[in-house]
């Protein structure tokens, strides 16, 4: 079983169509309920949730947890661009920075909620869609209230993926579920970019093809960053385990404020 965020639209609702196809069972998440009724027709199961509200999130954890005893892939795709007003600044429900609440810390928790499927599953994957795009997270003011730039909001919730993606990969080791992140391909023709205003460079194809490779994959690899389909070396962040505990606590922090 493989559960795919943000499936509705651009590279996760390609990857999800072409796991559909393949053979494989697919849980596709998205917000959308005309777009999860086309998935639905596919064969896939499909749940429903705003991933920038953690008690949505938690949820929709709870949903699948009472569906299923394994699953065997978790793809955290679901995410927010820039868009076209890099000025203005927004807030999630939980009064977290919108950007790092629905790229990163939705992920982080369901992540954290799904640990004991994947567990039961393994070998299992995580695998984390981020980005080339990354900013180091200034840790005196990580949602951007003294200084926001929508590029910055974007690049640090996106190393912060990949962060906890190394994080992860360390606490997991042996357990047969690996972990690893990705920036799949260049301003793909997605949602996202068009809303951007910017021209796209890489098709959605190129990008599935590098998520399909990490879900399909044999081996045990887990911690690491692949840019497209090569292992590359992230912002140097990623490597100060400092930085990794800050970040850990931070989003303690955020979880526990949100859920009581």
């Amino acid at each position: 079983m493989i559960l795919i965020t943000g499936a509705t639209d651009g590279l996760g609702r390609y990857v999800a169509g072409e796991l559909v196809k393949s053979g494989e069972r697919v849980i596709a998440h998205g917000r959308n309920e005309a777009r999860l009724a086309e998935l639905a027709e596919l064969g896939a199961e499909t749940v429903r949730a705003d991933l920038a509200e953690l008690r949505q999130v938690d949820r929709l954890a709870d949903e699948i947890l009472a569906r299923h005893d394994r699953l065997d892939v978790l793809v955290n795709n679901a995410g927010i661009g820039t868009g076209s007003d890099f000025s203005r600044r927004e807030e999630s429900p939980d009064g977290v920075e919108l950007r790092f609440a629905v790229n990163y810390l939705a992920g982080h928790h369901l992540t954290r909620r799904l640990l004991p499927l994947l567990r039961a599953s393994a070998p299992a994957k995580v695998v984390n869609v981020a980005s080339v795009g990354q900013s180091p997270i200034d840790f005196a003011d990580p949602m951007l209230t003294r200084s926001y730039d929508g590029m910055r909001a974007y690049s640090q919730s996106k190393l912060a993926q990949i962060m906890f993606t190394i994080d992860l990969a360390e606490e997991l080791a042996g357990t047969g579920v690996t972990v690893n992140a990705l920036h799949p391909a260049t301003m793909m023709p997605t949602t996202m970019v068009r809303e951007s205003g910017a021209g796209s460079m890489s098709t959605i194809e190129e990008g599935g093809a590098a998520v399909l490779r990490l879900i399909r994959a044999s081996d045990d690899v887990t911690g690491a960053y692949f840019n497209g389909t090569t292992r590359s070396r992230p912002n140097a962040q990623a490597a100060d385990p400092e930085a990794r505990r800050n970040l850990r606590a931070l989003s303690e922090r955020l979880v526990a404020a949100a859920l009581g």
